[in-house]
């Protein structure tokens, strides 16, 4: 098993986190990783994406033009990163603040609406949570117990008491993603 991905969005959104929480999760089922994050120098509203490579074998590289799955959370990081998906690969989106959507038909295609839901579950701050679990129901490449001991490994000890309030946005993203063209 190999699951090269690029998350890709603005800062603030949980980007690098979430590519963060896929890392650990992966190293806690004993898979070699990497996490390359790149951002701009702005706090929150910055362009930020990172990549993660999950493997059974060693990774020869953390560099990547192509990706098996492209998680896109904004309208600049559809236009960069929409082509860079495999063929036969994955694009996952929230379609809030999209103007062009998806324009592919040799990807499978699936968006979350996570802003709409966070807002509607009362914590925006679920969005990337959201969208970490419609990617895990559309590729499990992590157990669930996984993301939770990776939430354990990426949050300060303060914060370990929204853990069953992440794993409960991770089951909202799972319940709600959408497939819009599968091959």
């Amino acid at each position: 098993m190999k699951e090269e991905l690029i998350i890709a969005g603005f800062g603030g959104q949980g980007v690098l986190s979430m590519g963060k929480i896929l890392a650990y999760s992966g190293i806690m089922q004993d898979k070699e990783v990497t996490w390359m994050p790149s951002y701009g120098p702005e706090m929150r509203g910055g362009t930020a994406n990172v990549t993660v490579i999950l493997s059974d074998k060693k990774i020869g590289s953390p560099i990547l033009a192509k990706y098996d799955t492209a998680i896109i959370l904004n309208q600049q990081s559809m236009d960069k990163f929409e082509n860079s998906v495999k063929p036969g690969g994955l694009l996952i989106y929230d379609p809030n603040g999209i103007t062009r959507h998806p324009q592919r038909k040799d990807i499978n295609i699936c968006s979350i609406e996570a802003a709409e839901e966070s807002a509607r579950i009362g914590n925006l701050k679920a969005f990337n949570m959201i969208v970490l679990g419609a990617f895990l129901k559309k590729k499990p490449v992590v157990s669930m117990e996984s993301v939770v001991a990776g939430l354990k490994k990426s949050l300060p000890e303060r914060h370990h008491h929204l853990i069953p309030m992440n794993e409960d946005a991770i089951h909202v993203g799972m319940d709600k993603v959408v497939d819009y063209n599968v091959l």
